[in-house]
Formats: C-alpha cells, sequence, structure tokens
C-alpha cells in the first residue's frame, strides 16, 4: 500500500515491528510521504525490505534513515525479539549507501510521536484532564508489549525513555490470574507482562480457560479471539479479552504511577486500537483506577488510545528533531561515516548525499 510522492531528497523512516514493517519519506513529522507496509515475513532481511520499498517509491534521493524496531538497541548487532531479522547497524548503512542510519526502539519512536497527534488521532478513555509539563506514558501490546515515556525537560523538547517495561514480571491481582500465572509459570519459567499482553498471550489465555471449561481450545488467532468476543460469538473468547484489558488495566496503571504520568497514559500497539467501541466498556478503567489508597489519583489520569495510521513513522520522523536540540538516547545507536555515497544493492546510480 503506498500513498504520497516525492520530488526532493527526504529521510526514509521504518516502524518495524514483529509482524509488520512500514516506511514512509519525510522532511518532518507532518510531511510523510509515499507510505508502504508489509508483512516482515515477506522478506528475509530489512536490507532487502528496504530496498524493496525504495524500488517501489521510485528510487527516492534519500538524506539518511531513522529505522523504529521492536527490540533493544544496544549496540550495533540487532537480533529482533520476535521475528528473525538480525542486522549490524554500520554494515546495513553501508549497504544502503547513507549518510546516517539512526536506530531506536519502536516505542521509543511511538513516544516521540505522541506532541505530533491531533485530537482526531487519540479517544479517551475515562479520567480528567492532562497535566501540562508532566510525563506522558505509552504502552501498547502486539505481537509483544512495548513501554515508554515523554518526561517533560525545562528548556526544551520532550526527553523519550528507551525502556524494556514489557518485560517486568506479571503481578496477578485475583484466583484466576493467579492460575494463569501458574500456567505460564510452567511452561515459560519466568512469567513477564508480555506472555499476557501480547497476541500470543491473548491466545494463551484463551487456552487456559479452554481447559479450565473443559472445552477444547480451537486454533484461534488474536484477531479471531478479538472479532469472537466483540461479536459475542464465544464466551470464552469474551472472558478472555475481558480478562486481557483487565491486566492491561493494572500495566497501565503502574506505568502510570511509576512516572506520575499525570499527562496521561497512551494505549498504541497493534490490538488495542482495533477493539472499537468494546474497549471503552471492558474492564480496563476499572482496573486502571483499582490502586487502593491510590485510586483518587488514578481516576484523574485521562487514557488515550492511539488511533493514528502511522504513528510510528511519526515518532521516527520527530526523532529527525530531537537530533537538533539533545544527544542520542541511551538505547539507539547510528551509524555514520565522514563521507558516504549511497549505490545500493542492486547497482542503482551512486550520488553524494547531504548529512542526515
Amino acid at each position: 500500500m503506498f500513498t504520497g510522492t516525492h520530488d526532493r531528497p527526504h529521510h526514509l523512516v521504518a516502524d518495524i515491528g514483529g509482524t509488520n514493517a512500514r516506511f514512509a519519506l519525510c522532511s518532518d513529522p507532518t510531511s510523510l510521504e509515499c507510505i508502504a507496509a508489509w508483512p516482515v515475513n515477506h522478506f528475509p532481511s530489512l536490507h532487502e525490505a528496504i530496498e524493496h520499498y525504495l524500488g517501489e517509491c521510485g528510487e527516492p534521493e534519500i538524506a539518511g534513515a531513522v529505522i523504529g524496531i521492536a527490540n533493544p538497541v544496544l549496540g550495533d548487532h540487532i537480533q529482533m525479539t520476535n521475528f528473525s531479522w538480525s542486522f549490524s547497524i554500520q554494515d546495513l548503512r553501508r549497504k544502503l549507501g547513507l549518510d546516517a542510519l539512526h536506530v531506536i526502539n519502536d516505542f521509543t519512536a511511538l513516544a516521540l510521536a505522541l506532541p505530533h497527534l491531533t485530537e482526531q488521532d487519540l479517544r479517551q478513555v475515562g479520567g480528567g484532564k492532562s497535566v501540562a509539563q508532566t510525563p506522558l506514558g505509552v504502552i501498547g501490546p502486539g505481537t509483544g508489549l512495548g513501554v515508554s515515556a515523554l518526561i517533560p525537560t525545562p528548556r526544551g523538547p520532550w526527553l523519550p525513555l528507551a525502556a524494556e517495561g514489557g518485560h517486568v514480571s506479571f503481578a496477578v491481582c485475583n484466583t484466576l490470574e493467579q492460575r494463569l500465572w501458574e500456567h505460564a509459570r510452567a511452561e515459560f519459567g519466568h512469567v513477564s507482562m508480555e506472555r499476557m499482553l501480547s497476541g500470543s498471550g491473548l491466545q494463551f489465555i484463551y487456552q487456559c480457560l479452554s481447559r479450565e471449561q473443559g472445552r477444547q481450545a480451537e486454533a484461534l488467532g488474536p484477531a479471531d479471539i478479538s472479532l469472537m468476543a466483540i461479536s459475542d460469538k464465544d464466551p470464552i473468547c469474551r472472558e478472555a479479552l475481558d480478562v486481557f484489558c483487565a491486566i492491561l488495566g493494572t500495566a497501565a496503571s503502574d506505568l502510570a504511577v511509576t512516572l506520575g504520568a499525570r499527562g496521561g497514559i497512551y494505549l498504541g500497539g497493534g490490538i488495542i486500537p482495533k477493539l472499537g467501541e468494546y474497549f471503552l466498556t471492558s474492564p480496563f478503567r476499572a482496573r486502571f483506577n483499582d490502586k487502593g489508597r491510590f485510586s483518587d489519583y488514578l481516576c484523574a489520569i485521562p487514557v488515550f488510545i492511539i488511533d493514528a495510521a502511522y504513528p510510528g513513522l511519526i515518532g521516527a520522523a520527530a526523532y529527525l528533531e530531537q537530533l537538533d536540540h539533545d544527544p542520542i538516547p541511551a538505547d539507539t545507536d547510528s551509524a555514520r561515516p565522514a563521507n558516504a555515497q549511497r549505490g545500493g544493492a542492486q547497482g542503482r546510480p551512486t550520488a553524494a548525499r547531504s548529512d542526515a
């Protein structure tokens, strides 16, 4: 799928998840062109996915690139947690012939998108008004569970936190969740929040509930479970999705009190925005507010569903602006030579590029 045109040098921005790869050209966060998206399993490597995109997009002139990826970025080597792609940032930059290539965590990119989203891009799920100059938290289940935040600074842009909060330990709140934890502990060892709050986590909850109720679990994917739950076609699917949303409520409220995120909690990822009106009446908000002595504190915090089509791409583009103001956040890496030319693996003519 493509949208837009291009007629001048741009940066390439990418949002690489465990299921889909999204690409665009940009000159600023509000100007995304030639947007494209494919399943990651259509390509053997990120390099080949990028080359395919650039070829389909008409061999645009690229000044540099920012890639948001669903993975911690701790150095030059990237091995995706929830997919098979691995690469060296330096090697990928050389293969693409780029002046500069920046790789950041995908939820760092999503956090950076928040100031650029409009009211039309968001749906509020309870709470009051955002408090200015206070942290914003973002959490989102998809192939995995992403977590990040934006911290206000006294004189400048927001500071994004590069975090791996999806791997905090799952804390149970009732006897049903205790049983889920026991099943997960037997299967996985450590039970992270991502084991529950992800596509595979929704499947796991459904399978456990099916066994407990003496029913053979059907071979349903996360989208199937959600659809059957929302349409009330299967009571176990409905219960599984209710449990999923309740656990997300606890995880989101834990993030809110940890950060002091009175500016709001934002829900992204590939699952929640697709649940529509169901989510607004799900157990999510009740569990979010259920914090004992801190319930009043949580009740005041607004929660927003991110409905923007490509927030990860917006955030990757926003990172370019961040480079003009602040050092690269800790969970990022970049490759930049003194001089570079782009020839590409398929023999395209080389041309000098300006600095990213």
